[in-house]
């Protein structure tokens, strides 16, 4: 038998699980693992319900956590009455995402938020949200920020100067692939906005004081296959993460 433990020890990342309503199931998109994986990390599905005990007795075992898409966030996290026009919301996930984003924050654990992730991230850091952008901010451009297949550029990004988006990519505007109905408002306090869209939405979002905690309204696990920005920004998250693996 070969030598199976020989090579670089890579970094483990912790993945936010998605839920089937219609299933009552846990699924995975692949692009997540595969983009991970193409990074150089090794991706693990965290479980959904778990207690904030249960996460820390297992947190030790990742060197970063990936925050998925999915589900809305549940107002009541930012202080609001949900309204009609909010999608299902999961108490698992809001649950498991708090425990799991305060961990990096205390621990400086690299972190990757993706679309419902920025959105959970920009609530931890005591944000507000739009529950629904048509109704909401109807000079959005919500024909742009809705928009199947998955995998194409729907509209452009300003990534502001000065920021480690801005290094990393080497671009000041980006094309984007999209799709949510729910967006930062209110940025949190401790967050600084790395990108905004031609509306003016927030789509890049992070935390200064830390080593790397990013968060993106965009979908790079859509994309990463044809586009190289998309690779980069896994790429600057698994180094991140090996640097403490």
């Amino acid at each position: 038998m070969g030598n199976k433990t020989s090579g670089k020890k890579r970094p483990v990342i912790g993945v936010m699980p998605l839920w089937d309503d219609y299933k009552d199931s846990i699924w995975m998109l692949p692009g997540y693992f595969d983009g991970l994986t193409q990074a150089g990390a090794v991706p693990v599905m965290l479980p959904l319900r778990i207690d904030e005990a249960g996460f820390y007795q297992i947190a030790g075992m990742f060197d970063g956590f990936l925050f998925t898409g999915g589900h809305d966030v549940s107002p009541l996290l930012y202080g609001e009455e949900i309204t009609p026009a909010c999608g299902i919301v999961n108490i698992y996930r809001d649950s498991l995402e708090t425990t799991a984003f305060d961990y990096c924050m205390e621990h400086d654990v690299p972190a990757l938020a993706i679309c419902r992730g920025i959105q959970i991230m920009n609530v931890c850091l005591g944000g507000t949200l739009y529950q629904d952008l048509p109704s909401q901010r109807p000079e959005s451009r919500t024909d742009h920020h809705m928009q199947r297949p998955y995998d194409r550029v729907q509209h452009k990004v300003s990534i502001e100067d000065g920021t480690p988006l801005r290094d990393l990519l080497g671009v000041s505007e980006l094309g984007v692939n999209s799709y949510h109905h729910q967006a930062v408002k209110d940025p949190g306090k401790d967050a600084q906005v790395m990108a905004v869209s031609e509306d003016s939405l927030v789509e890049a979002l992070r935390v200064p004081d830390r080593s790397f905690i990013w968060a993106v309204q965009w979908h790079p696990e859509f994309s990463f296959k044809s586009d190289e920005n998309s690779r980069r920004i896994f790429k600057a998250f698994v180094d991140a993460a090996a640097r403490r693996s």
